[in-house]
């Protein structure tokens, strides 16, 4: 996955989950070498002692997390028993007390880690942790789309093509020519492009497949989307203002049921509506 898209997507999660539960911080990062990750991303920090903080496996609230791949609390960090205190100064700088870390997990491998925070000893409740259980799933489901991974209730038909670089390059092949085909002049030719685009979305959707209607630009937007483009680049790309990629990008959600960009992508393609 590249950087930026990274960064997009788990700086959305974080967003989501402060504003869900109203904590005060949260922040996160995902795991490079299977073993150990940066915190990349903090939000509502009063300092920079967590940023770029190495995490690794094992270490402290996050890297029990990360052991376990599950979610993890302490009521107050400083004298928490059941982890290690490597990252004890950091934590003290931002004044943190209780904290709780959910893994993100793809394939049951951990993959990353969102946390939360209170600067206050109090426990945090079954809404906290749902919340951030739901924010950790946003980053899975956007971790699939872009792996092309095979998972049951992320992936077209629960499984991968027997080559992932080659139909990643039909996937790409297929943005392009959703993109060119509005500056194409010729109905008919536009029209059978589309068509070819339709045979390349629909190409291992299985028979019976569930299938939602969206309107040509929602599909254009969305498969721009799904190479990976922020609004910005989808409407340069498209020739839109970004609100209205924006607005399309909301239609094509709710009609397929979605609440994240991944999600969307991840139903999109079980419904042949993507490659």
């Amino acid at each position: 996955m590249p950087e930026r898209v990274e960064a997009v997507e788990m700086r959305g999660a974080l967003l989501r989950l402060r504003r869900d539960t109203g904590l005060p911080i949260a922040f996160g990062g995902l795991l490079h070498d299977g073993r150990r990750m940066r915190i990349a991303e903090v939000h509502g920090a009063l300092s920079t002692a967590l940023g770029g903080l190495a995490i690794g496996a094992g270490n402290g609230l996050g890297g029990k997390a990360i052991a376990l791949a599950r979610p993890c609390a302490v009521t107050d960090y400083a004298s928490a028993r059941h982890i290690s205190h490597e990252y004890d100064g950091p934590v003290a700088a931002e004044g943190l007390r209780s904290v709780l870390a959910v893994p993100v997990v793809v394939g049951r491998r951990v993959r990353g880690v969102l946390y939360g925070g209170l600067r206050v000893p109090l426990p945090l409740g079954d809404r906290v942790f749902d919340a951030a259980v739901a924010a950790a799933r946003d980053v899975e489901q956007a971790l699939v789309v872009r792996d092309g991974a095979g998972r049951p209730d992320a992936a077209g038909d629960g499984g991968v093509p027997e080559d992932p670089a080659a139909w990643e390059g039909v996937r790409e092949a297929h943005g392009e020519l959703r993109a060119l085909a509005p500056r194409i002049a010729d109905p008919a030719l536009r029209a059978e492009l589309l068509a070819v685009c339709g045979r390349l979305a629909s190409a291992r959707v299985p028979a019976g497949a569930g299938r939602v209607t969206l309107t040509p630009r929602e599909t254009d937007v969305l498969a721009a989307v799904a190479s990976g483009a922020t609004n910005a680049e989808v409407a340069g790309r498209l020739g839109l203002r970004p609100e209205t990629v924006k607005g399309y990008l909301r239609s094509a959600m709710r009609k397929l049921g979605a609440h994240t960009r991944g999600q969307a992508v991840a139903s999109a393609r079980r419904s042949g509506l993507l490659p």
